[in-house]
């Protein structure tokens, strides 16, 4: 069984981290690696480019709408992009609005 790799991109905001991990994961699904992005921007638009589409709902407002975390299944919050790269986004709140933070621990320990 091969090993679990993480990579992590991280950085202030603008410097092109959610396109070079896009194309990363691309290239990584290209070479026949299972990839799953969990995006960790409020902004909800890591995934944007594998699923050729706009944000896709966030952990945090499926959570809201459903009740809790609790109340929600992994299809709830998983899309299948580009090569069948799975992709989940955290979300959190509003910029400069409660902790970033929040939303990826609330993602993390439902995955």
């Amino acid at each position: 069984m091969a090993s679990l790799r993480q990579i992590a991109f991280y950085g202030k905001g603008g410097i092109g981290k959610s396109t070079t991990s896009q194309n990363t994961l691309a290239a990584l699904a290209e070479m026949g690696q299972k990839i799953l992005i969990v995006g960790c921007d409020p902004k909800a638009d890591s995934t944007r480019l594998i699923l050729h589409a706009k944000a896709q709902d966030t952990i945090l407002s499926l959570a809201a709408e459903a009740g809790s975390v609790e109340d929600l299944e992994l299809e709830d919050v998983m899309k299948i992009g580009y090569r069948d790269i799975r992709c989940v986004e955290s979300g959190g709140p509003e910029p400069g609005v409660g902790c970033a933070g929040r939303g990826v621990i609330t993602s993390i320990n439902f995955l």
